[in-house]
């Protein structure tokens, strides 16, 4: 009796303290180190406030027994192209590639690279490339784990000339990111220059490169804003996007234990996604931002102009279509659902960042919607200015080098703090000046179709156009805002500094 009751209080015992040893023993075990790997630079947008914010919330959902080692600019060897081969085969556990890199591996996946497809929001697309994703790329990425797909933000044409127009390109050797992309640039009648991004600044200063279809994240590290002052904006849909993959190692995945893969699928997906998607267009607006800021002219093309771009690129999208047919591929099938996907995310909500001002400058805005009508050559003046403001001087014409004088009578505005500048709607902390005409309504965070001088990524497009021979109405515009300055996406990139306003813009927003 004695024997059988020692046995059961030895069982019970060891039931008992069971889990705690266990416990004890994963606490002393060391962490599984997993090595991510990617082309992107320690000091960049994706590093800072994609990647390592990732990894670290992944080491911390797994209570430390995950630590996610991080390998950016490519330290590990070989160059970007082989990325997905070294996730593949194990050299690295995870990467962030570019499936364009590698053209025709990844083929369903280059529907959201076709030109005027991709939303001009990179959260948009990303996540509507998350949910495209896992209807329509499983067997594309079947050597991987996949843990993330997103775009990067919208290409803008960056030149030392306004574009306004396609026959504003003709001729010009234009650097692009994609095979696509190039091949649009032919319809258009330029000349599509490929070489690697780090290559573009000689290849501009050599006139190797006139213009170039790029992203705004590229332009602090290379310091394009030095070198092509001015930038054109599409309304609603990019011209050209490039996509990401995070992508895991199918081995690396399958070793986990199981509560560790659960920490892994609850960070991929969708909130993956989301959180790439805010990045790139939280980036993109704080770039814009800066060369606002520093005087440049950003020309924002309406959806009206832009019908006339993405008529000329139809004949790019109908070759893939025949080209995905050939692969036994119904590229009209994956073209229809990207189309849907990109509707069912539009109305998301804008990213919300502490350090971007929700405000809006509109210094060295132009708003294009009729790329045929002449710009008006004479400015009517507001007849009973607002009585809080005194009446200003009226801007000189487009293209008019002379500068109007400081009015003597108004003060200048102190700059509001950043926390008040990012948490107040730009509409309705603006004050209006008179006797500056504009078509353009205040920004508003919803709408697709926005000025990149704005600090969010998206703003309503003017509410109606004037007609042809006849002046536009006058409408105050917004004074610039004191804008909280945003950190650059590269040590090379200069500061951003605070936008101080101006009594009057240099020039004006008006549709041409």
């Amino acid at each position: 009796m004695r024997i059988v009751r020692r046995t059961f209080l030895a069982s019970w015992i060891g039931t008992a303290v069971a889990p705690a040893i266990m416990r004890l023993a994963r606490a002393d075990a060391p962490p599984t180190a997993l090595k991510l790997h990617y082309a992107f630079s320690s000091v960049s947008s994706v590093h800072e406030k994609f990647i390592a914010p990732w990894a670290r919330k992944v080491e911390a959902e797994s209570g430390g027994r995950i630590r996610i080692d991080l390998f950016p600019s490519m330290q590990l060897g070989g160059a970007p192209a082989a990325l997905f081969d070294q996730a593949r085969d194990g050299s690295a556990d995870i990467v962030f590639a570019a499936p364009s890199l590698t053209p025709a591996r990844f083929p369903k996946i280059e529907t959201f690279e076709l030109p005027f497809v991709p939303s001009r929001r990179a959260l948009v697309s990303s996540r509507a490339l998350a949910d495209f994703a896992a209807a329509n790329l499983q067997d594309e990425f079947r050597d991987f784990y996949t843990i993330c797909f997103c775009c990067s933000d919208r290409a803008v044409l960056h030149a030392n000339r306004p574009v306004r127009t396609i026959e504003d390109v003709k001729d010009l050797k234009l650097h692009v990111q994609t095979r696509f992309a190039a091949e649009a640039i032919r319809t258009f009648g330029a000349h599509p220059v490929i070489m690697p991004s780090a290559q573009l600044p000689v290849g501009i200063s050599e006139h190797v490169v006139d213009a170039c279809l790029d992203p705004w994240h590229l332009v602090p590290p290379l310091r394009l804003n030095d070198l092509l002052r001015s930038h054109t904006e599409f309304s609603d849909f990019s011209p050209s996007a490039r996509t990401y993959v995070l992508a895991m190692n199918k081995a690396s995945y399958d070793r986990l234990p199981r509560d560790l893969k659960i920490v892994i699928d609850n960070n991929s997906g969708q909130p993956a996604a989301a959180l790439a998607g805010a990045m790139w267009d939280i980036q993109a607006a704080a770039v814009a931002n800066m060369v606002v800021e520093r005087g440049d002219l950003i020309v924002t093309l309406l959806p009206e102009a832009v019908a006339h771009w993405r008529k000329a690129a139809e004949p790019v999208i109908d070759a893939w279509r025949k080209e995905t047919r050939e692969q036994k591929i119904d590229g009209t099938k994956l073209l229809a659902a990207a189309h849907a996907l990109l509707a069912k995310y539009a109305d998301e909500p804008e990213p919300a960042s502490s350090q971007i001002s929700q405000q809006t400058p509109p210094a060295r805005q132009q708003a294009v919607a009729q790329p045929a009508q002449p710009a008006p050559t004479t400015l009517p003046k507001v007849a009973n200015p607002p009585p809080s403001v005194p009446p200003q001087p009226a801007s000189p014409p487009v293209g008019s080098t002379a500068k109007p004088a400081a009015p003597a009578s108004q003060p200048p505005q102190p700059p509001p703090s950043a926390s008040s500048a990012s948490s107040a709607p730009a509409a309705k902390s603006m004050t209006a000046p008179a006797a500056v005409p504009n078509t353009a309504p205040a920004a508003a965070p919803s709408t697709a179709a926005t000025s990149a001088a704005t600090t969010g990524p998206a703003a309503a497009p003017p509410a109606s156009v004037a007609p042809a021979g006849t002046a536009p109405p006058a409408v105050a515009p917004a004074t610039p805002p004191s804008i909280a300055a945003a950190p650059p996406s590269a040590a090379t990139a200069p500061p951003v500094p605070k936008l101080v306003p101006k009594p009057v813009p240099k020039t004006l927003d008006i549709p041409l």
